[in-house]
């Protein structure tokens, strides 16, 4: 079982930027895939952005110029850098890990806690 240990969420305004980390409690390099996913209340949890083991990266349409997702192998950590952030972009956060199958066929996974990220106009 992988745990993941988020943090870096928080109160800002709009134009600022935010970086939230996530900490697998295993080498990343051993997890098929990782994600940031997102969700507002009354909404549907949606995915923001995805990273493999062998570092591709892919983002939704709505976050790309603007979010980036990165991963630094030796603290088994990933982030998501986000600039010019929007009132739209409040929701809690979640880190997600695929240690078996594919972000969208899963076999084993694990999400971290979530972080609450809020931005005010």
């Amino acid at each position: 079982q992988v745990q993941l240990v988020e943090s870096g969420g928080g109160l800002v305004q709009a134009g600022e930027s935010l970086r939230l980390s996530c900490t697998a409690s295993v080498n990343i390099r051993s997890i098929n895939a990782m994600a940031w996913y997102r969700q507002a209340p009354g909404k549907q949890r949606e995915l923001v952005a995805t990273i493999t083991s062998d570092g591709k990266r892919d983002r939704a349409d709505g976050v790309k110029g603007r979010f980036a997702i990165s991963r630094d192998i030796d603290k088994n950590t990933i982030y998501l850098q986000m600039n010019s952030l929007k009132p739209e972009d409040t929701a809690v956060y979640y880190c997600y890990a695929v240690t078996l199958g594919t972000i969208w066929a899963p076999v084993a996974d694990s999400w971290g806690q979530g972080t609450q990220v809020t931005v005010s106009s």
